[in-house]
């Protein structure tokens, strides 16, 4: 099966910022030969997630502030050995993690209705990112 590899290129705030990248993945999907397969999609660093929510500014909030409650920054052991302030970050991009798989048909990702793809940045600044695409289908 043909697998083709892209690199989607953006700025985040940091601090739980989430951005929807679903359109730019339809518009490289939309470009390719392959009609039919899955794409990954995975962020590059250990301190970003991908998944997928309904992207409207309430759920924004509330899984900024679920987290805040869930893993808050702090004092880590990390902080400790790198005095960078990022563990929180670091932990809660683990408990999300770092891909999403989405199939599709006909060039059309198969998503629910109010379901977009978004990455979110973890970190305690403001980064420029990098997420791998790997589409693998026919």
């Amino acid at each position: 099966m043909p697998v083709e590899s892209r690199r989607l290129k953006l700025s985040s705030r940091g601090d739980a910022d989430v951005i929807n990248i679903t359109d730019e993945v339809a518009e490289v999907l939309s470009g390719l030969e392959m009609r039919s397969g899955i794409v990954t999609i995975s962020v590059i660093g250990s301190t970003g997630a991908m998944t997928t929510i309904e992207y409207e500014p309430g759920l924004k909030q509330d899984i900024k502030d679920v987290l805040d409650r869930l893993i808050p920054a702090g004092h880590y052991e990390h902080d400790r050995a790198w005095g960078d302030g990022n563990g929180h970050s670091h932990l809660r991009s683990s408990l999300i993690g770092p891909s999403v798989t989405i199939p599709f048909n006909d060039r059309q990702m198969i998503l629910g209705t109010w379901q977009q793809i978004v990455f979110i940045d973890f970190d305690n600044r403001p980064r420029n990112r990098q997420l791998v695409l790997q589409f693998i289908g026919e």
